[in-house]
């Protein structure tokens, strides 16, 4: 897809909820957008659907399979070499604990403490609807 000239990109990305912490993970040092902070999830390929491609981007980057629930949130944002299309999930996780597999790092934290990690253009947009719970 694209948006003009620019391409689009269709990310996926799952909010995982335990014990008051959101999950987020870092992108890697060698990663576009370097050491910022995001929501679990990846790129979504061309023969997959949305919840495929999440459970694919949980299951190598995190380690964990997930249960993709509901599509609470979409933005899409404007970089300068293309757009992304976000879709946010909520989802839910078994037994066993998330590990930095494909990530820089993870991190549980409260919402009060989303302000401490950069997050790219696109994710900052989610956290700012989700701090205001105005899911659309």
């Amino acid at each position: 897809m694209s948006d003009g000239d620019k391409p689009v990109i269709r990310v996926v990305t799952a909010e995982i909820l335990r014990d008051g912490g959101y999950l987020i993970t870092q992108r890697p040092a060698k990663a576009v957008l370097p050491l910022l902070w995001e929501f679990p999830g990846g790129r979504v390929h061309d023969h997959e659907d949305d919840a495929t491609a999440l459970r694919r981007a949980c299951r190598t980057r995190i380690g964990i399979d997930v249960e993709v629930r509901d599509l609470i949130m979409e933005v899409v944002h404007q970089y300068p070499e293309y757009a992304v299309t976000l879709a946010v999930y909520r989802c839910e996780v078994g037994a066993l604990e998330p590990w930095a597999e494909g990530v820089a790092a993870i991190a549980w934290v409260s919402a009060d403490e989303f302000e401490n990690y950069p997050f790219p253009g696109a994710d900052q947009r989610t956290i700012e609807k989700l701090l205001a719970s105005d899911y659309e």
